[in-house]
């Protein structure tokens, strides 16, 4: 896999200036089947929804919006034919679908039905379009402005201020268990432990190999720092996924929190939550950490993708169905819900955590063919250390040994 052409650079341009989008050009779908695969949010929802609207007498329409889409989608599009006819992706959990062959370049489907479509939404890999971005996305800091008022210290800007933030609030009696992020055992564990090595600097990779490189002083600090973090959170950590901290802030059980930029149109409304905690509730951009300037997150970009295994008919149809599913009427309503990459996009209190972050040098996503079997040993090997049962450099070094049996049988090492 050669470069591919992430958005990422151009995501920050996109949250102050347009793209060049045409007039949405209506559906006129009469036959075929529409199935698609995505996470489940606010901003999804509505692309789901819009998407339908192409759904006439002749189209079966059908859609799987839901949290566990990553670890259901490579067995769904494996099948002939598809389950699913497209799959909403980020940069991570397209590369398994790319390894597999399970979706199809779209070079002809955007010259058909593509002229509302800017090139900066085009992710391109070898040479052919796989996947339209419509929205940007990374994880970085929602704060209570009342709660660190009341602890008499700053919004922190560098992880180590979050830990004596946390520290500050516990010490007044204020709460238990200020801190959370999403540290869930699997791919949210895993992104955490991404975020922060980055932050430290480091890289994943021996350059220009696949060979893997991260039992070093940069991946011990990342787990270290981690683990400081999160003797300020719940003992249920590990459990921590985006519906679990989203719940937790909007109970009110916590005032600083890592959580993703799409979660803030959730969180700043008023259903589940309360006055007092959306007036006070800040999302400002993702910290530094160990006295770098790089923050510790990652920019992503959500995008659809259209699968192999279909028919050319039902590709056509999902391809006009999605395009128009992310056209600029879809904001209608919708403007806070996510940092569209769409004309017009004008962002709000909830984008600013994501602006913030995209405008300060934030490394994108790896994008490299492996990066997902690293990640998926990430997952499965870093809860010992968590849990304090064993010590960084055992769990960086059984990561390292089970990502190197896991890429020499992709072919990736000899």
């Amino acid at each position: 896999m050669s470069k591919m052409n992430t958005l990422i650079g151009a995501s920050a341009l996109a949250l102050t200036a347009g793209m060049a989008f045409a007039e949405g050009h209506g559906c006129g779908i009469e036959n075929g089947r529409i199935s698609i695969l995505s996470n489940d949010f606010p901003a999804l929802r509505a692309v789901v929804e819009r998407a339908q609207t192409c759904a006439t007498d002749g189209i079966e329409f059908s859609a799987n919006q839901t949290t566990e889409h990553k670890d259901i989608q490579v067995a769904a599009l494996s099948a002939n034919p598809s389950e699913y006819t497209a799959a909403v992706v980020a940069n991570g959990s397209i590369l398994p679908l790319l390894n597999e062959g399970l979706i199809r370049p779209l070079d002809d489907l955007i010259a058909e039905h593509g002229q509302s479509l800017s090139p900066t939404q085009m992710i391109t890999i070898d040479g052919q379009v796989m996947a339209i971005a419509f929205m940007a996305n990374a994880q970085h800091l929602f704060v209570r402005t009342d709660i660190l008022e009341q602890a008499g210290v700053e919004i922190p800007t560098t992880y180590e201020e979050v830990i004596e933030a946390s520290a500050a609030i516990e010490d007044a009696g204020i709460m238990d268990d200020p801190f959370a992020m999403n540290t869930q055992v699997g791919w949210n564990l895993a992104e955490e432990f991404v975020n922060m090595y980055l932050g430290y600097g480091g890289e994943f990779f021996e350059p220009g190999t696949a060979n893997v490189a991260i039992n070093n002083e940069a991946g011990i600090a990342a787990l270290e720092m981690l683990r400081s973090l999160n003797e300020y959170a719940d003992p249920d950590f590990l459990t921590f996924d985006s519906n679990a901290t989203s719940a937790l802030w909007e109970s009110g059980e916590i005032a600083i929190a890592t959580m993703w930029g799409s979660r803030g149109a959730t969180i700043l409304d008023e259903e589940g939550s309360t006055d007092e905690v959306t007036s006070a509730t800040q999302l400002v951009g993702a910290p530094t950490v160990g006295g770098g300037e790089r923050p510790a997150s990652t920019l992503w970009w959500d995008g659809f993708t259209i699968a192999s295994n279909i028919s050319d008919e039902d590709a056509e149809a999902t391809f006009i169905a999605m395009v128009n599913g992310i056209d600029p009427a879809v904001m209608d309503g919708n403007m806070d819900a996510a940092v569209w990459l769409i004309e017009g996009y004008q962002p709000g209190p909830a984008a600013e955590g994501v602006a913030a972050t995209a405008q300060s040098s934030t490394a994108p996503y790896p994008m490299l063919p492996y990066m997902g079997l690293l990640h998926t040993a990430l997952g499965n090997e870093l809860a010992d250390f968590m849990q304090g049962s064993e010590s960084a450099e055992q769990a960086l070094a059984d990561t390292e040994a089970a990502y190197t049996t896991a890429a020499r049988e992709q072919g990736y090492l000899q």
